[in-house]
């Protein structure tokens, strides 16, 4: 990221955290979720075990990014305080931020709609960070900006960057309209020439392996098809020579490193494996917080459960890798939050794995006798709905959560 103005540009918070620390604990802390922790993360009454993975819900990331904006608030009580975007995804934590008085600019594909923003306010930029245009407006504004960029997107950007330095074409697993990896891409245009191409999944990646190796569709069929995920001067036969493998922090971590092998033996059928490094890099830049999640999620998965719910916003990029990696083992429900669990009706509420649309599933929970329910959460869902969710599903078979402890 450009440097800044130290009188207008933080990073670092402003000193405040014990000031907002009973905001953050009365808004996102959850009994049950605390309660699972000293039980070895597992609950049973009434005929049903909730078994939590060990690695859950908010990251340091996100901890961070959702901790500065409260900061921000405190510091700047009285100015107006804009927020480029989500400060991550999950619709109550931006809801709270609503309620303490941030406005959430807009956004399409040019950009934030900046027009508001006057020298005097304040501009929260999301854990997902911003493009190198969207900063570089800010800075001729001239506001006040509090960066909340997660520190695992930055070590992104900078492999980023070092691959546009050298020459080599950025090759990004992530989703092309993404927050993050719209920010992460960018980072080549500090450099004459800088290009990137963004595959979404392996399928994706082996289209572009089949090109480069000259078995593929036409020049035009891949500039038609990867037309939203590539630079404006992206052309195959130029840029797909000198490639360097990145990633969206938030994708299944597998596909990651899988992607990089795959790219990597294909760049070197292509170019002999005696020069195969003058024309490939790869790096694992994947989150750690993310790859936790669903080691504990494999860790969590050999043991035997009836049904797993995944607790989440539906837009939520790690939270859908987590879905989807339980969906492969047993009955997954990715939930938004707890509302989601009818205990009236015994129905829940979820996105339906590899879709983006919510459905309706009755008698989720109607087994016969004991019942052993999995649960897991996106690192940005807070604890406390966590703990809601798991409340309801305890209530769903009768169980009051009050009488749990």
């Amino acid at each position: 990221m450009p440097t800044s103005d130290p009188s207008t540009y933080f990073r670092k918070g402003f000193g405040l955290k014990s000031e907002i620390q009973n905001s953050l604990a009365s808004d996102y802390t959850g009994r049950l979720v605390d309660l699972l922790r000293s039980r070895d993360y597992t609950l049973d009454a009434g005929g049903v075990t909730v078994r939590l993975a060990k690695e859950f819900g908010f990251c340091y990331g996100v901890e961070r990014a959702v901790e500065y904006a409260y900061q921000a608030r405190a510091k700047f009580p009285d100015r107006r305080i804009f927020l480029a975007g989500e400060i991550i995804h999950n619709p109550h934590v931006n809801n709270k931020l609503s309620e303490m008085g941030i406005e959430f600019l807009s956004a399409n594909d040019k950009g934030f709609d900046y027009s508001q923003v006057r020298p005097e306010h304040v501009v929260i930029l999301p854990a997902f960070g911003v493009t190198i245009g969207d900063f570089e407006t800010l800075r001729a504004i001239g506001c006040v900006m509090v960066d909340t960029t997660c520190g695992s997107v930055l070590n992104v950007w900078k492999r980023v960057d070092a691959y546009a330095r050298d020459g080599y074409t950025s090759l990004i697993h992530g989703k092309y309209y993404h927050e993050e990896t719209r920010a992460t891409a960018s980072q080549v245009e500090r450099y004459p020439g800088g290009s990137y191409l963004v595959v979404r999944n392996m399928e994706q990646a082996q289209e572009v392996c089949a090109y480069i190796e000259g078995r593929g569709m036409s020049r035009e069929a891949f500039l038609t098809k990867y037309s939203k995920c590539a630079g404006p001067d992206f052309d195959p036969d130029v840029h797909l020579q000198r490639i360097g493998v990145a990633n969206q922090t938030t994708m299944l971590a597998r596909e990651s490193l899988a992607i990089g092998v795959e790219v990597g033996q294909s760049m070197a059928r292509r170019y002999g494996e005696d020069v195969v490094r003058d024309h490939f890099r790869t790096f694992d830049t994947i989150c750690s917080a993310t790859q936790d999640r669903q080691d504990a999620v494999n860790e969590l998965l050999v043991e035997p459960l009836d049904v797993m719910l995944v607790v989440g916003g539906y837009n939520s990029s790690n939270t859908i890798s987590l879905a989807a990696l339980c969906a492969e083992r047993v009955t997954t429900y990715h939930v938004a939050d707890a509302s989601c669990l009818d205990v009236e009706r015994g129905s829940v509420r979820h996105m339906a794995p590899g879709t983006t649309t919510e459905i309706e599933t009755e008698g989720w929970l109607a087994k016969d006798g004991p019942i052993r329910v999995g649960l897991t959460a996106g690192a940005s869902t807070p604890n406390n709905k966590i703990g809601e969710s798991v409340a309801r599903v305890f209530a769903s078979r009768g169980v009051d959560p009050a009488t749990i402890g």
